[in-house]
Parts: C-alpha cells; sequence; structure tokens
C-alpha cells in the first residue's frame, strides 16, 4: 500500500514538472484594424506638437485603437508605420510610442517594431 502511494506522488511529480517546464508559444500578436484606416494617425503625429496638456484623447486614430490591449495597439500601429500608410518618413520607436501614448496606451515590454 505505502509503495502504491509512493509511486503515486512520483509519477504525479515528474507529471507536474514536466508540464510546468514545457513552454507553449504565444501566437503572434496581428492587427484587426483595416491597415489603411491608420492613415488618421498621421494628422495625430502632425499635430502632437501643438496638443494642449491634459486634452483627452478624442482623435480618429485613438477611436481606431482604443478597444484594443496595448499589444495589439502597438501592431497595428508599427504595421502601419513600417508600410509607410501614414505617408511620412518617421522614427518608428518614436512615433510609436508618441502614438500610443497619447491616446492611453503603453509601448509593451520589449515590443519592437521590426
Amino acid at each position: 500500500m505505502a509503495s502504491r502511494a509512493v509511486l503515486f506522488l512520483l509519477l504525479n511529480i515528474m507529471f507536474f514538472t514536466i508540464v510546468s517546464s514545457t513552454s507553449f508559444p504565444q501566437p503572434p500578436a496581428t492587427c484587426s484594424i483595416d491597415t489603411l484606416k491608420l492613415g488618421v494617425c498621421a494628422n495625430l503625429l502632425n499635430d502632437l506638437v501643438q496638443l494642449v496638456v491634459g486634452t483627452p484623447p478624442t482623435t480618429p486614430c485613438c477611436s481606431l485603437i482604443g478597444n484594443l490591449v496595448d499589444l495589439e495597439a502597438a501592431v497595428c500601429l508599427c504595421t502601419a508605420i513600417k508600410a509607410n500608410v501614414l505617408g511620412i518618413d518617421l522614427n518608428v520607436p518614436l512615433s510609436l510610442s508618441l502614438l500610443l501614448n497619447n491616446c492611453g496606451k503603453k509601448v509593451p515590454s520589449g515590443f519592437q517594431c521590426a
């Protein structure tokens, strides 16, 4: 009886060790927004210099990404910037950060627009 209990415990420990040590890759984040619609974000970038501190984000760009989590918003804007649908030459990390921050989002830790 005791040997069965020991065997049962050892098998459980092995099983949980194997399961917990196995990492499953996260599916790549994708953008659920038509990238061409993100062209409205170009106007936001052009107007960022004229923004008044404390002004709520009410731009069409923020409306588009408002319901997305930070990672999805970053992927969408990164895709738009790389595809140059915004129609202007940009510093990608800076532009991405400015757009996300203005819309109440953050660049996810470790995210790189590549």
